[in-house]
């Protein structure tokens, strides 16, 4: 199975000259957690979370409305591609401990979102199957890594 057969398209995303107020209410009205941040081009060029909007109207000393997306979110991008297998994505999602992945396509341009949820709901329709493409315990697994502790994982 390939990420396109589960992933969520078409996503919202914002830009990098957006600012946190603005995310936050795409982020609401999409009720998601998560956004890519697309360039000019259309390229993607990284996440921002409810939680880095979260942490940064908490210790920036300026309002939301004030503060770019780009000064807030991960430079790193971290995605897959729509032809890569699931368990791939999985295993990176693992290993970067991310609930979410940009699915962008050969050139950086958006085409879709991965998630938690996806897969979750995916192993959900796969119970019962003889040879499930995605069991509960492919989620849990990746779950389980996600959800380590960074300062106890580096312990």
């Amino acid at each position: 199975m390939k990420v396109k057969d589960i992933m969520t398209s078409p996503v919202q995303y914002c830009s990098p000259d957006n600012n946190l107020a603005e995310a936050a209410a795409k982020l609401w009205d999409s009720d998601c957690g998560a956004l890519p941040v697309v360039d000019s081009d259309g390229r993607v060029i990284g996440m921002i979370t409810d939680r880095d909007i979260c942490m940064s109207a908490a210790t920036k000393n300026r309002p939301p409305s004030q503060v770019s997306v780009w000064e807030t979110s991960s430079g790193r991008l971290v995605a897959c591609s729509p032809s890569d297998h699931l368990h791939d994505a999985l295993a990176k999602m693992a290993h970067e401990r991310l609930r979410r992945l940009p699915v962008v396509n050969g050139d950086g341009f958006l085409v879709g979102i991965l998630s938690m949820n996806d897969l979750i709901l995916r192993a959900e329709e796969a119970v019962g199957k003889k040879v499930p493409d995605l069991s509960y315990a492919d989620v849990m697994k990746t779950l389980k890594a996600i959800s380590t502790h960074r300062l106890l994982a580096a312990a």
